[in-house]
């Protein structure tokens, strides 16, 4: 086997979740920040909750107000 291919290991990496919520888990990256996770998840929590994941809400805003615009010119 070749030496030295493999990324290093950290068993105790830092998980943080946006809720404020943190865990530890093994993991080649010493540090993740998440945006959801099992303690604010509407699936676990039982909890309604919009979950817009990269601002995908807003981009659907902005095409829709795109369009809008474009039927107004004409």
């Amino acid at each position: 086997m070749k030496k030295d291919i493999h990324p290093k290991y950290y068993p105790n990496t830092q998980v943080r979740c946006a809720c404020g919520n943190s865990f530890t888990v093994g993991s080649t990256k010493e540090l993740i920040e998440i945006e959801v996770c099992s303690q604010c998840h509407p699936f676990y929590t039982g909890k309604e909750k919009m979950v817009d994941t990269a601002g995908r809400v807003e981009k659907f805003r902005k095409r829709l107000a795109k369009k809008e615009r474009k039927r107004k010119k004409k």
